[in-house]
C-alpha cells in the first residue's frame, strides 16, 4: 500500500511541476464507495424536474449562481491495472455522466482543487466541463499549497498556472486561499502573505484572470475576526464557510460556531459558500432515533434533505456544495434545490432539537474528509472512524457487557471491521506520529481516538471490555 500511495504522490508532483516532499494528507479525496451505501431511501427516488433550480444572484456579475454547487472531492473511482496491480482512478465516464445530468437540471458552479482524488481532480473536473461554452458554467479552485515546500512564490505561482491548464480555462470564476484558519496568523502570513501571493492573486484579479477572490475556512474565532479585519485591504469576494444545523451551535474544539462566522459575512455583505452541508455524510447517516424522528415529521423527505435545505435556506448564502459520488445522491440532492423549500421557523427548531440530540450521541467528528490521508503507516483513518461511528449512530455499538445483545453486535462489530479495513490497515498499526492531526478541519485528536479503538477491539477480541468504556 505504501508502494501505491508513492506513486500517486509522484503522479500529483508531476502534474504541478512541483519538486521536494508535498504534505500528504493534501492529496486525498476520492471515493471508491461500496454500493451498500446506497441508503433505502432512494429505493422509489422520483425523477428532479428540469428547469426548477433555485438560483442566487452573485452580487459582483449579477450572474445566476446554482443554490446547488458540485463539489469535485469525492469523485468515483475504478479499479484500473497498472503494470501488476490494480489502482482506484477516477471514473471519467461516470463523472462526464454525473455533470452532464447536474447541468441538464441546472447545476452551473463546480468546485475543485489540485489537492483533491490525489491531484486529478482539476483535470477530471476539465475534461468534464470543457464541451460546455465557458460562459455557461463556474469553476472554483483553490491555492492548496499546504506544505511549507510549496509556500515560496514560484511553487505556489506553479501550482496556481497548472489550474489553468488543467481546468482547460484562461479565467477562474471563484480563487480560493485554501483551509485557512488552520495553522493560525503564521500559517497565513507563510503561505500567502510573506511571499507576496496575496498581493499577486489580487492583480490577477484585477487582470481579470480571477473573478472572484476569496479563501475556505476552518479554524478558531481569533483568526476569523483577523481575516475579517483585512476585507478592507483584501476586499474578499466571498468566503467558504462550514455550515449545517449542527455546527450552527456546536462547531466542536477548534472550529468557530457557523452561526457566528455566517453573520460576520452577513455584517460585511460577503458571500457566504457552503461546504460540508452535511459533514462528510455524517448528516445523511444520523443515529437511528434521529432518523425516525425526521421521517415521522416529514415522510417524504430524505434524512440528507434536511441538511440542505437547512443550508440553503439563510439569505447570503451564494450555493452550497456536496459532492455527489452516485447518481442517486445527485437526483435527492436536485430534488432539494428544483426547487427550493426553505426551511420554516418549526422546522429550524426542530433540527436544532436534533443537533442537540446528536451531540449527545458523541460520535467521532470525522468527516470522511481524507485531508489526514495517507497515512505513512498504512492506517485508513477515515474508514476505522467510519465503521465505529455507524456503529454507534445505530445503537449496536458492543459496549454494554450487560446487554442480551452484547455478542451479537461484539461479532458484528468485529467481522465488519475486518471486511471494511484490513488488518494490516487497523487502528492497532498506529504508531501516534501526529502527521496527519494538523490537517484534520474538525481538530480530532487522531492518534488518541486510534489508540482507543485499538483498546476497545483488542478488549473485545480479550473478553475484557469491563475494563473499559467506549
Amino acid at each position: 500500500m505504501k508502494n501505491e500511495q508513492n506513486i500517486s504522490r509522484r503522479k500529483f508532483l508531476k502534474a504541478i511541476g512541483i519538486g521536494g516532499a508535498v504534505t500528504v494528507a493534501a492529496l486525498t479525496g476520492c471515493k471508491n464507495k461500496k454500493a451498500e451505501e446506497i441508503s433505502d431511501e432512494y429505493v422509489n427516488q422520483v425523477e428532479p424536474l428540469k428547469g426548477k433550480m433555485t438560483y442566487r444572484e452573485d452580487q459582483k456579475t449579477h450572474k445566476k449562481i446554482s443554490l446547488l454547487g458540485y463539489g469535485m472531492m469525492r469523485l468515483p473511482t475504478v479499479k484500473e491495472k497498472q503494470g501488476d496491480e490494480e489502482k482506484d482512478v477516477i471514473d471519467q465516464e461516470t463523472v462526464n455522466r454525473l455533470v452532464d445530468y447536474a447541468i441538464e437540471h441546472g447545476v452551473n458552479y463546480f468546485d475543485t482543487s489540485p489537492a483533491y482524488c490525489q491531484g486529478m481532480s482539476e483535470r477530471s473536473t476539465g475534461d468534464a466541463l470543457h464541451k460546455y461554452p465557458r460562459e455557461s458554467y463556474f469553476v472554483a479552485t483553490k491555492l492548496s499549497n499546504f506544505n511549507e515546500t510549496q509556500w515560496t512564490r514560484e511553487e505556489s505561482i506553479k501550482m496556481y498556472n497548472n489550474s489553468f491548464h488543467e481546468l482547460q480555462v484562461d479565467y477562474i470564476d471563484y480563487y480560493l486561499l485554501h483551509a485557512i484558519g488552520g495553522g493560525g496568523l503564521e500559517n497565513f502570513n507563510g503561505r500567502y502573505v510573506d511571499n507576496g501571493m496575496l498581493d499577486f492573486l489580487m492583480e490577477e484579479r484585477n487582470k481579470g484572470k480571477i473573478r472572484h477572490l476569496g479563501f475556505s475556512f476552518h479554524g478558531d474565532k481569533e483568526m476569523f475576526d483577523f481575516l475579517m479585519s483585512k476585507h478592507d485591504v483584501y476586499q474578499w469576494d466571498f468566503v467558504q464557510i462550514q455550515l449545517n444545523y449542527l455546527d450552527w451551535d456546536y462547531a466542536g474544539q477548534g472550529n468557530t460556531d457557523a452561526r457566528y462566522l455566517y453573520d460576520e459575512l452577513q455584517k460585511r455583505n460577503i458571500p457566504a459558500v457552503i461546504m460540508e452541508p452535511l459533514l462528510g455524510g455524517r448528516l445523511a447517516k444520523v443515529p437511528q432515533f434521529i432518523t425516525r424522528e425526521m421521517k415521522k415529521m416529514a415522510p417524504e423527505r430524505s434524512v440528507a434533505s434536511w441538511a440542505f435545505r437547512y443550508a440553503g435556506s439563510p439569505d447570503g448564502v451564494l450555493t452550497v456544495l456536496s459532492g455527489m459520488t452516485y447518481m442517486e445522491h445527485l437526483k435527492d440532492n436536485l430534488l432539494s434545490f428544483c426547487p427550493l423549500e426553505p426551511v420554516t421557523d418549526k422546522e429550524k427548531e426542530f433540527l436544532y432539537e436534533m443537533a442537540r440530540k446528536i451531540v449527545g450521541v458523541e460520535t467521532i467528528p470525522c468527516n470522511d474528509c481524507n485531508y489526514c490521508m495517507p497515512c505513512p503507516y498504512g492506517v485508513n483513518i477515515p474508514a476505522i472512524f467510519v465503521h465505529y461511528n455507524k456503529f454507534k449512530n445505530e445503537g449496536i455499538l458492543p459496549n454494554d457487557v450487560q446487554s442480551e445483545d452484547f455478542e451479537s453486535n461484539k461479532r458484528k462489530y468485529l467481522i465488519s471491521l475486518d471486511r471494511t479495513v484490513p488488518r494490516e490497515r487497523q487502528a492497532s498499526h498506529c504508531i501516534g506520529c501526529g502527521q496527519c492531526e494538523p490537517h484534520c478541519p474538525q481538530n480530532i485528536r487522531i492518534h488518541r481516538e486510534l489508540q482507543r479503538i485499538d483498546e476497545f477491539v483488542e478488549k473485545l477480541k480479550q473478553n475484557t471490555l469491563d475494563d473499559l468504556g467506549a
